[in-house]
């Protein structure tokens, strides 16, 4: 102790003081600005223009029926995704135009099909090399690795040329099991063990107005999931499948699909496979509001013998058909619009011996109505040869019942009838060239050329049809042969002008009619003048 005086302090002390001092300044300073934070706006104190960003809740609170259907497409896609693949094909090309990998369908253009548009003044190496032909879509449908797909997705592969990805990313090659054109799916194998399955629904699953979820690998995008409604059933009769006998019967949805699509599944919310997505509506080759998918009832019959046997154990009748109208049903005397009215039975067919006429009409087949020509094919498709169906027919104005053996087409298509047999019928003797000029069409005797063109020994050749008239909308067309006129033999256009002169305005006159494509009823509505 020195007396109660101080030592002076060292400048080094000093300056340790110093520090504290500052420091203890800061924290209290520092206490001081946070509590003053939350009453005092950030910007005032550093000039920022941002504290946070966003609400603090979202503005609406989701009812929670509303979040518990948004929940089910949640796990519906979580669930069914894994069972639905990618395929890329490895084909041969020669210098042609590859076909598109997907199926396009425009309502509003002449062609039925079309492609992206390409350089079509490249220059192409004619010489065969191996090229990607295209990607698109598969279900998988066994645990040890069976997958449907489209037929058009595979067509011309070669043999180690396609390859598929699963949803966890492991590749295999696979192997083609079967094809079938008329109905445009195919099955597929790769070697592998305890895969995801797809449930398979029946068509009993397929509702106009449910939601549905598309699952595929649109535009090289995998695993892309769009949702839906089915926005109608039993489309048919545009062309799609190639061929006399295949099988139009589409699902209708506006789930958007895209190239990449085909062979994809459609799926219910409870996850049911009720489908398989083939083609879109579009003028442009994208999108444009609506699909088709091939019904899971076919898809089963098809997919099961092509895994049995390698090909579609195909039952058949043996008649081309249209679907009734209101003219048909007119001509006809029914009360009501409905049926499949006959257009030609083929020679040695199952329908010929059981004696089905041209212009009956088909009602039902084993007590399910029919109204379209797909939906007749799709009851038949899923019969087996040897199997007997009861058709409900009207003819001359009454019901009859005929009892039909299938038989098993196996690709070979009876012939059709060469011949038109004369029934008795009224008889003329002129045979001059006739104009219907109410009906908008004419006719002239049958000359040398149109009986070796389409094989007929009599009736009547159309020689011009003009254009909106009743003849041009209800079918006829040039260079057609007019066979029978209400189910009598026509040997002279004296004959049928007979025949229709007899008519009374608003009456139909049916007319059997012999093309280059086959034969059709075109039923015709008499107008006020008629010759």
């Amino acid at each position: 102790m020195n007396g109660g005086k101080h030592m002076p302090l060292n400048p080094k002390q000093a300056s340790m003081i110093k520090a504290a001092a500052f420091l203890l300044i800061g924290v209290i300073t520092g206490v001081l600005l946070v509590a003053e934070f939350r009453s005092i706006p950030v910007a005032q104190l550093f000039g920022q223009n941002i504290r946070d960003i966003g609400a603090k809740q979202p503005p609406v609170k989701v009812p929670d029926n509303v979040r518990a259907l948004n929940d089910a497409f949640v796990a519906a896609a979580t669930a069914v995704s894994p069972t639905v693949v990618s395929i890329e094909v490895i084909g041969e090309d020669k210098g042609s135009d590859v076909e598109e990998f997907f199926r396009f369908f425009s309502p509003w253009d002449d062609e039925e099909f079309f492609s992206p548009p390409r350089n079509r003044d490249q220059q192409r190496d004619s010489r065969p090399r191996s090229r990607p032909l295209g990607q698109g879509s598969g279900v998988i449908i066994t645990s040890d690795g069976y997958i449907v797909t489209n037929n058009h997705v595979i067509r011309g592969a070669k043999p180690d040329g396609v390859k598929v990805t699963l949803s966890d990313k492991r590749e295999f090659t696979a192997k083609i099991i079967g094809r079938d054109s008329l109905t445009d799916l195919a099955v597929i194998k790769i070697d592998a063990k305890d895969l995801p399955t797809a449930y398979l629904g029946t068509n009993a699953d397929i509702r106009v107005g449910e939601w549905v979820i598309a699952v595929g690998n649109p535009l090289q995008l995998r695993s892309t999931v769009t949702a839906g409604i089915i926005s109608a059933i039993g489309r048919g009769g545009m062309g799609l499948n190639r061929g006399q006998f295949a099988i139009e019967n589409y699902i209708q949805t506006d789930a958007a699909i895209n190239p990449g699509n085909s062979g994809g599944g459609l799926f219910t919310l409870n996850g049911t496979l009720i489908g398989i997505n083939t083609a879109i509506a579009s003028g442009t080759g994208f999108y444009a509001g609506y699909g088709f998918a091939i019904p899971v009832d076919i898809v089963r019959k098809v997919a099961l013998d092509l895994i049995n046997t390698g090909k579609v154990i195909r039952p058949y009748i043996g008649v081309t058909i249209h679907a009734v109208d209101e003219t048909d049903a007119k001509g006809a005397g029914l009360s009501k619009v409905q049926g499949v009215m006959v257009d030609d039975v083929l020679k040695n067919s199952p329908a010929e011996r059981a004696g089905i006429l041209s212009q009956d009409i088909i009602l039902d087949v084993d007590g399910v109505p029919v109204n379209s020509p797909n939906e007749l094919q799709t009851l038949i498709l899923q019969r087996r040869p040897g199997d007997k169906v009861k058709l409900r027919i009207w003819r001359d104005r009454k019901e009859i019942t005929k009892e039909v053996q299938l038989e098993a087409k196996d690709g070979v298509v009876a012939s059709a009838d060469k011949t038109s047999e004369p029934v008795p019928g009224e008889r003329a003797t002129d045979n001059e060239p006739v104009t219907f000029d109410d009906l908008g069409f004419s006719v002239a005797p049958l000359s040398a050329e149109a009986k070796n063109r389409l094989e007929v020994n009599t009736g009547v050749e159309v020689t011009r049809v003009e254009r909106y008239s009743e003849a041009y909308m209800r079918g006829l067309s040039p260079r057609s042969v007019i066979l029978r006129a209400d189910r009598q033999s026509i040997e002279s256009t004296g004959q049928l002008r007979s025949i229709i002169a007899r008519k009374k305005p608003g009456e139909v006159v049916v007319l059997e009619v012999k093309f280059e494509g086959g034969k059709r009823i075109v039923s015709l509505n008499i107008p006020s003048k008629a010759n």
